[in-house]
């Protein structure tokens, strides 16, 4: 026998304010978290890579600015990840 409409409405009430109280937050934004973060990183990393090819063929460097940005581009996007992370 189903439940009645009032009940079902206040549990989920409740379970919605203690999640509040406890400072869970829901599945949708934790997903939404996740694809912000990743592009974070996959960004800043391309971003590296592309200013990098660029100068090295300015300067005609073969790939050593593209490494180097590389590096600088992923260290950028975890630190700004983490930073993201920590946010409350």
């Amino acid at each position: 026998m189903p439940r009645p409409l009032d009940e079902v409405v206040r549990r989920q009430r409740e379970r919605l304010s203690r999640a509040r109280r406890e400072g869970r937050r829901s599945i949708g934004k934790d997903l939404a978290l996740t694809g912000v973060i990743g592009w974070t990183i996959v960004v800043t990393t391309l971003l590296g890579v592309y200013a990098g090819r660029w100068i090295d063929r300015r300067l005609g460097t073969g790939i050593a600015w593209t490494l180097g940005l590389l590096f600088v581009g992923i260290t950028l996007g975890c630190v700004l990840a983490w930073q993201r992370l920590n946010r409350p």
